[in-house]
């Protein structure tokens, strides 16, 4: 963070700015379909963007040569497995991962990878799930596991503004369901927690890994928000599963994510079924299956064979450009966005954004969440700033972001209020948050990413400033009803 308290007027002005400009070299040609309509795109968090040298390639493969199932023992589905082998190395390569340590799975996303785990983990009463609230709902899911094999399932409570969790507390959580598991050797349990929160941007200690395997638990990483703009290195942080979206960190594929397993972990899951490509041999009269010993008996029918080499491509493209160049530029972004949002007041005083999370760039993602105020403090409707910038051309994301731990957390709903009984008759979105209380459906979220440029800010601090400052509430025209949170 820097000292002088006035932010400069353009992020180029930052030092260590121009040390990133091969960003804006790369935003001006392989990037620059991003401004052939003057749109600014803001949704890093929801998918990253493709450069146009992914899409070539994708195109100059399939014309030059031809690909089969994988399953099939001929040269076109020969071919096809080699590239989806060829990008297994690819993905261990990129993460530092010891192909005797560890294995890819590739699924159809980062969800697919978390239900993976979720149903075949070995949970019981002498395994539990301690989980932190800011989890992704793919995360938060894996809890219907666990409670149906009666395992017990303890949530981590986020502490202060910032909303972060106290190390204290984690090893609490740990040690308190480790103690159900005295006297029971063998069984282990799960502790599933995001490297950085979707909502507020906010990375937690990837140290905390260590401290659960001391205590005797597995662990789940979900990496699909931290990986796109973080070097994750599985040399010196080894959690036993971590979860991925590639559409996430370079923009395509979509439709395939990958589970990255320990292979001592992977070897402890158990499926509750099986299907195409994951058995070795099965006999319907005989009643029994045997699956394969290798990732395959965890990929369902037939793989992505088309889209899953475009991965290879991405992460190679990633790399060329620097994992921490993409992180220094995202970095500088965010702290120039977060201070000039601090600066801007109300003729009454009153700030004009309420930042949820971290105010700085210190222990952070390039993921802003914030809500605007009227003069009188009272919330702008997140779906107006939505309609309104949509019509200013800025994409950008409204809600509560698939994460509701850290929105309760953000919003300070208390566990009673959240009780299911409290909530019965309850039928529409709009229904419920009325029955909370608040005065708004959730925040508005920006997020910066690979193709991010000054100018991108710049943009959306206009847009705040010159719609909203000294704008007080009126009577709107009717907005959409919520559907979902």
């Amino acid at each position: 963070m820097r000292s002088d308290p006035t932010p400069p007027a353009s992020p180029t002005a930052l030092p260590g700015y121009a040390a990133t400009g091969r960003i804006d070299e790369l935003r001006a040609s392989e990037y620059r379909h991003l401004d052939t309509e003057g749109q600014v795109y803001l949704d890093y968090a929801g998918a990253g963007v493709a450069a146009q040298a992914q899409v070539r390639a994708h195109h100059d493969r399939l014309l030059a040569g031809l690909y089969s199932n994988p399953h099939s023992e001929n040269a076109t589905s020969v071919a096809a497995g080699s590239l989806v082998e060829s990008a297994r190395r690819a993905v261990l390569d990129f993460f530092r991962a010891d192909p005797d340590e560890y294995a890819v799975i590739f699924t159809p996303n980062a969800s697919g990878a978390c239900r993976l785990v979720g149903e075949a983990y070995d949970f019981g009463r002498a395994a539990p799930l301690v989980l932190t609230w800011d989890n992704h709902n793919s995360v938060n899911g894996i809890r219907e596991y666990a409670r149906s094999a009666r395992a017990s399932v303890r949530y981590l409570p986020l502490n202060g503004p910032e909303l972060r969790f106290a190390e204290s507390d984690l090893v609490a959580a740990l040690d308190a369901s480790r103690a159900r598991r005295w006297g029971r050797p063998g069984r282990r349990g799960l502790f599933a927690y995001p490297a950085q929160s979707n909502f507020s941007g906010v990375q937690h200690p990837l140290g905390w890994v260590e401290l659960a395997h001391q205590r005797g638990y597995d662990v789940l990483l979900d990496a699909a928000a931290f990986a796109p703009t973080n070097r994750l290195d599985l040399g010196v942080v080894r959690p036993d599963f971590v979860c991925l979206s590639w559409y996430k960190l370079f923009g395509y594929p979509t439709g395939v994510g990958a589970l990255l397993a320990r292979r001592s972990a992977l070897a402890r899951l158990r499926r509750p079924w099986f299907a195409g490509g994951t058995i070795r041999a099965v006999s319907v009269q005989g009643d029994w299956h045997r699956p394969m010993d290798d990732e395959s008996a965890f990929e369902d029918g037939t793989l992505n064979f088309l889209s899953i080499p475009d991965v290879e491509f991405g992460l190679r493209w990633l790399d060329s450009i620097g994992v921490d160049l993409v992180h220094a530029r995202v970095g500088l972004l965010t702290e120039w966005l977060l201070e000039r949002l601090a600066t801007l007041r109300h003729d009454t005083g009153g700030p004009l954004v309420q930042v949820y999370g971290p105010t700085t760039g210190a222990g952070r993602g390039g993921t802003v969440t914030f809500n605007l105020r009227h003069p009188d403090g009272t919330l702008v409707d997140e779906r107006l700033v939505a309609r309104e910038a949509a019509t200013a051309g800025l994409s950008l994301r409204t809600g509560c972001f698939c994460n509701p731990g850290a929105a309760e957390g953000a919003f300070g709903l208390s566990r009673t209020s959240m009780r299911q009984r409290l909530l019965a008759g309850v039928d529409t979105i709009d229904q419920y948050l009325a029955a909370l209380g608040l005065p708004t459906g959730g925040a508005v979220r920006v997020s910066f990413g690979l193709a991010s440029i000054a100018t991108d800010a710049e943009r959306l601090v206009d847009f705040v400033q010159s719609t909203y400052l000294n704008r007080s509430a009126g009577a709107e025209s009717p907005l959409p009803p919520r559907l979902r949170c």
